[in-house]
């Protein structure tokens, strides 16, 4: 007979004592999702899902055994138990996580939206279809690719033998399209997605529009010379570029030999105009939670703040071995992770830091993220697309020209950070920044 969470959870610590595994945990995450596909005036696609894992951990004499399941009945109760015990004697290693009490305080945080839960799919729907009319309504250049509209709804809960009772949900919604624009032999792409926590965040003109207008300012893109030239990276583009680095903050990776930030607390790594926060409490961030995945009370903190590395991000077992705390940054498994990360938005526009750099390239998009870039040593040659830039402002789309670089030094050649913070459908966000300069392979071969 199956039971409810909190009937189940209750049943399995129950075991676990009765079993001898003191102390026992036991984590649960659930994600409900919906998903629309519309294309060419057709619903081509529904989808809706119900995911559960639940996890016990528990120690087992000097180890600490874990065990999974799907399924939330009598027999889960007793293969969860036999799946600790046997996990216990497979370890071989000293060094284990601890299953501790609950921390004294824990912030509130809300990314929960009770409108958006009770919104019928039939809206959601409605919604893609609307974005795939206005495609279609637009410039004839345009050939309209699929138009998706999800939600989706996540709850995590902890809770052990020795106080610990949490539990957070969180849900949103997201929507985007894609376009095909041609004229001539010439040929360009363009995207739009918008997310939030109603409909009001996923407004169908605004990602149909924006859509067009990525797409048909590509059109006739040319090519750029090879050159080592000053940039402004678009805030979307650096945000891709943050999230493919970001490991690099990870207490986990320095301490493994796989970041170069190792050690290097209280030294300047990054131009004085750079933060970078990593924020778990971010009214309405993607990521937002008030505890991490070992219980321990999340917090906002500076990583790198006016350019100098204050922290890297630990869960208890980095910090231990630091002779440190836990940032709240475990992620289960033994793992670290960001939540919100971000570089913090300075004061002028995307539209400022182009005049001000003068004559430059403007960097929109960069791909080949997980071939081009090598995660430990900083690093990346990737194929780019942008603008030149004239005079502060932009002359032509050029295309199909690679950028190469370091992120290490990228930080420290940050000229300026635009006002302009982004999150495109990730927790890991940036402003468009001003570099001193980027090295750029165009037309005419490798830039040396």
């Amino acid at each position: 007979m199956e039971m409810n969470l909190e009937q189940f959870a209750a049943r399995v610590l129950e075991a676990a004592q009765q079993a001898g595994i003191a102390p026992a945990e036991l984590c649960s995450g659930s994600t409900e999702s919906f998903t629309a596909r519309v294309r060419d005036g057709a619903l081509e696609d529904y989808q809706v899902s119900d995911r559960l894992s639940v996890t016990l951990r528990g120690r087992v004499g000097e180890r600490i055994g874990t065990a999974s399941t799907q399924a939330m009945d009598e027999e889960s109760v007793a293969l969860l138990i036999q799946g600790v015990r046997e996990s216990a004697a497979l370890i071989e290693n000293d060094e284990q996580d601890d299953i501790l009490p609950p921390d004294e305080r824990y912030e509130t945080v809300c990314n929960y939206s009770a409108e958006l839960n009770a919104l019928p799919a039939q809206e959601k729907i409605a919604l893609a279809m609307d974005i795939d009319r206005l495609m279609h309504e637009g410039d004839a250049r345009l050939k309209a690719d699929a138009s998706v509209v999800s939600t989706a709804k996540s709850t995590v809960s902890m809770r052990n033998t020795l106080g610990l009772n949490l539990s957070h949900t969180s849900n949103m919604i997201y929507a985007y399209t894609s376009a095909l624009a041609k004229e001539g032999e010439s040929a360009a792409t363009g995207f739009k997605l918008l997310w939030g926590y109603g409909l009001k965040d996923v407004d169908a003109q605004t990602i149909a529009e924006g859509c067009q207008k990525d797409a048909l300012a590509n059109l006739g893109a040319g090519r750029t010379r090879s050159s080592e030239t000053p940039a402004v990276i678009k805030a979307s583009a650096m945000a891709d570029l943050l999230s493919t680095f970001s490991g690099v903050f990870s207490a986990d990776n320095a301490q493994k030999g796989m970041s170069l930030l190792a050690g290097r607390e209280g030294s300047a790594i990054a131009s004085a105009c750079v933060t970078i926060t990593d924020d778990p409490l971010l009214p309405w961030g993607m990521n937002s939670c008030p505890f991490d995945m070992e219980g321990a009370a999340a917090r906002t903190k500076h990583v790198v703040e006016g350019g100098v590395l204050k922290t890297l991000l630990h869960n208890r077992q980095t910090a231990r071995r630091a002779g440190t705390v836990t940032t709240g940054n475990a992620a289960g498994g033994g793992r670290v992770a960001p939540s919100n990360l971000f570089i913090a938005p300075g004061a002028r526009s995307a539209q400022e830091l182009l005049e001000n750099m003068g004559d430059g390239l403007y960097v929109t998009e960069v791909s080949g993220l997980h071939a081009g870039a090598n995660p430990i040593s900083g690093d990346f040659s990737l194929l780019a697309r942008g603008f030149e830039v004239r005079g502060g402002k932009i002359a032509r789309a050029v295309e199909q020209f690679t950028v190469a670089g370091n992120f290490y030094r990228l930080l420290e050649d940050v000229l300026s950070v635009g006002s302009d913070l982004t999150f495109e459908g990730s927790p890991i966000g940036s402003p468009s920044i001003a570099v001193r300069a980027l090295s750029v392979a165009g037309e005419d071969g490798e830039k040396t």
